[in-house]
């Protein structure tokens, strides 16, 4: 490994004297140079792009729903927006919370379909204004299939 005056690192492989990779400037992040890197760097950017979409401020419409994924994606049609990934795996964990239970098959009525939207919304808003990068990149980190709860609608801002 030498070092040159400009602050480059090469690195040799030490047998031929070939280097073995591009100059690396000390000052970069090394985190940046890998893949749980890049996957941070594209939650942030997310989070980023997220926390500045607008919560719609009329909203109440009566939506049939017999699921809470189902209400998201009615939601998401209605108003062109995406919903938080965590929000979307909230929605997920809310309808497995029925399952195996009696009221699994029962329609999700007796639920206020304007306060089932009015919660929705809620949620969604403290996930976009306050959730970390560092959490999200984390579980994607963990979770392969992540980017299927990832909504792909993009309004402008």
């Amino acid at each position: 490994m030498n070092s040159s005056s400009d602050g480059d690192i090469e690195i040799n492989d030490g047998v031929d004297g070939k280097q073995l990779s591009p100059n690396i400037t000390l000052d970069q992040p090394t985190t940046e140079m890998t893949s749980e890197g890049m996957l941070s760097r594209r939650a942030e950017m997310y989070q980023q792009y997220m926390s500045q979409l607008p919560i719609p401020t009329h909203h109440g419409s009566v939506i049939p729903f017999s699921s809470w994924v189902g209400l998201g994606k009615s939601i998401k049609q209605l108003y062109g927006q995406p919903l938080h990934y965590l929000t979307n795996i909230h929605l997920k964990e809310w309808d497995h919370l029925r399952a195996a239970s009696e009221d699994e098959q029962k329609p999700l009525d007796i639920v206020n379909p304007c306060k089932a939207e009015a919660t929705i919304w809620l949620v969604e808003e403290i996930h976009r204004r306050t959730s970390s990068h560092h959490h999200i990149a984390k579980l994607w980190l963990k979770d392969p299939m992540h980017h299927s709860f990832v909504d792909s609608i993009f309004p402008k801002l």
